[in-house]
């Protein structure tokens, strides 16, 4: 049996932190799928087919040299329902610091609780990329600040095309 992973989130944009946490997920499953969520309330700064294509560019590459498949999609619902839509047994989630580890862990709890079968694999985040949020890679690049130390270099050009800068 495949071990099938989801890793979702919000990739508005993508950075190096969720970089990481691919590139070691890819060692854990034969079949990563990334995951869009899409919130009506949010107002993203790139559409869902700009983060799609990003997601594809950026991580593809990572899964393919880790031997593992690769797939991406979005997601309206919750995180477990996209989980079981997409046959994953694993969720995948990346961990900065103990902020996010007391908020992770009561997801996980609730989410186990819902779905039994799909269990939470938290990667910590690699020393150089832990300070790294997309709303402040955002937020840097919204006033021409230099990014490229927080994102991949494609999103980087994506983030300068779209601030004019």
């Amino acid at each position: 049996m495949p071990r099938i992973a989801l890793y979702p989130g919000s990739f508005d944009p993508v950075t190096n932190g969720h970089l990481d946490v691919v590139r070691h997920a890819v060692g854990l499953c034969d079949r990563l799928v990334v995951a869009i969520g899409v919130h009506p309330g949010k107002a993203p700064l790139f559409t869902v087919e700009e983060r799609l294509s990003m997601l594809r560019e950026v991580f593809e590459p990572v899964a393919k040299s880790g031997g593992c498949e690769f797939d991406c999609t979005t997601f309206d619902d919750l995180t477990v329902t996209a989980a079981k839509r997409a046959n994953a047994t694993i969720l995948i989630r990346g961990l900065r610091d103990g902020t996010d580890l007391d908020y992770e862990m009561q997801i996980a709890g609730m989410n186990e609780t819902m779905a039994p079968g799909v269990h939470t694999v938290f990667l910590p985040a690699s020393p150089t990329v832990r300070p790294i949020t997309a709303t402040l890679v955002r937020q840097i690049a919204s006033m021409g600040g230099d990014v490229s130390n927080f994102v991949p270099k494609q999103v980087a050009k994506r983030l300068k095309a779209k601030f004019g800068r």
